[in-house]
């Protein structure tokens, strides 16, 4: 009986059902409002994803403006916002003014959850694309999200709303827009680490700390800064689950960070270069250029080391419990650090990891922190800006 009640009465079949597709579907999950339950939402990224489909989550507590900046900024094919708080029919007219507020009033939006038969066409007046109640079974998820994937123009606006753009021709080796600027941002940061050690909230941190900085006047931080993460891809599917921006509080933080998600399999850093300086040479204005990078690497093992041919300064993390001194010593990874950052610094295990670290760093600074907490932040910001 128990193991009955534990066995799914279904299995999602995990199959490519995009590789006939123009590229591969961008679809963000959202939550707006104050719903702080998203099982739901994670099982129909799964379903997504195991469907070829390349997934960015967003977070619970989203707003309509930071979930239409974050659209924007991954170039997504279509939003899937999910409501449980009966608001739609305030949040769903205001994400649809927030999406033109920000460049993008073409992206088609789908709404998903507790929506009342009554409310539908007052929804789809307010320009929502399609909604599903309860009870949609994911392949229909899936086919609506085909339905929304066409094949990309070169031109999609201006400004931010074109960066994104580029950026995916690039990614997808497509040519780029004539006139495209390129111009390698002041500073190229690599994060990279292995995996759950907590890189993205500490990119998510530091980008935070960077902004107060930036508007305190700080000399050091001038204009924006910019994130490129990369996440694994499928190896069955093609999928991927874009996670990382999650970490970033967007509501606070607006348009003062452009963010980028994008998924490759291995190191295969190939279209980099070209996004690096797409972003470098988006805007014009000193006050609104992207001077700052951070580049987020797929958690890396001890031999993946290729990013250090893309940036100017790479933070190793790592994390209590790693190993000892002669795991160390084989770890190649490690010898691409020109700062070691000992994150989760508040685990068991922190004191010996420093010692052994201490035998191979030489001159290169080790700096704790508790990403979590913003433990450390400040000071490791410091030793990457130099």
């Amino acid at each position: 009986m128990t193991t009955a009640l534990n066995t799914p009465t279904t299995e999602f079949e995990k199959k490519d059902r995009c590789a006939d597709l123009p590229h591969r579907p961008r679809v963000l999950l959202g939550k707006m409002g104050l719903d702080g339950h998203d099982r739901g939402v994670k099982v129909i990224a799964r379903a997504l994803r195991d469907s070829g489909v390349h997934v960015i989550y967003s977070g619970l507590w989203q707003t309509p403006k930071s979930l239409a900046i974050s659209a924007r900024d991954e170039d997504c094919d279509v939003i899937a916002a999910s409501m449980m708080s009966n608001s739609h029919l305030v949040l769903g007219p205001n994400l649809m003014k927030s999406l033109a507020e920000v460049g993008r009033p073409d992206l088609p939006v789908y709404m998903g959850g507790i929506l009342p038969q009554e409310d539908l066409e007052a929804l789809a007046k307010a320009g929502i694309s399609k909604c599903f109640t309860t009870g949609t079974g994911l392949i229909d998820i899936v086919n609506a999200v085909r339905e929304a994937t066409k094949q990309r123009g070169d031109q999609v606006g201006s400004g931010t709303a074109q960066l994104a753009r580029d950026i995916s021709l690039a990614h997808d080796s497509k040519p780029v827009r004539k006139g495209a600027v390129r111009r390698r941002p002041r500073r190229v940061i690599g994060v990279t680490g292995s995996p759950g050690a907590g890189k993205s909230t500490l990119v998510a941190q530091l980008v935070g700390e960077f902004t107060r900085r930036a508007r305190a006047g700080d000399a050091r931080c001038r204009g924006r800064c910019g994130v490129v993460a990369f996440d694994p891809m499928s190896p069955i599917t093609s999928g991927a689950l874009l996670g990382d921006r999650l970490r970033v509080d967007f509501n606070s933080l607006g348009e003062s960070v452009y963010y980028r998600s994008l998924a490759i399999s291995g190191e295969d850093y190939h279209a980099l270069p070209e996004v690096i300086e797409l972003i470098g040479g988006a805007h014009a204005d000193p006050a609104q250029a992207f001077d700052t990078l951070f580049v987020e690497t797929v958690g890396a093992g001890q031999n993946e080391t290729r990013i250090r041919q893309f940036v100017d300064f790479t933070a190793v993390v790592l994390t209590p419990g790693m190993g000892d001194a002669v795991q160390m010593d084989k770890a190649g990874i490690l010898e691409i650090a020109d700062v070691f950052v000992c994150n989760k610094a508040d685990h068991p295990g922190e004191n010996e990891l420093v010692r052994d670290l201490r035998d191979v760093a030489g001159k290169r600074p080790i700096v704790e922190t508790v990403a979590t907490r913003g433990q450390g932040v400040p000071e490791l910001l410091d030793a990457l800006l130099g």
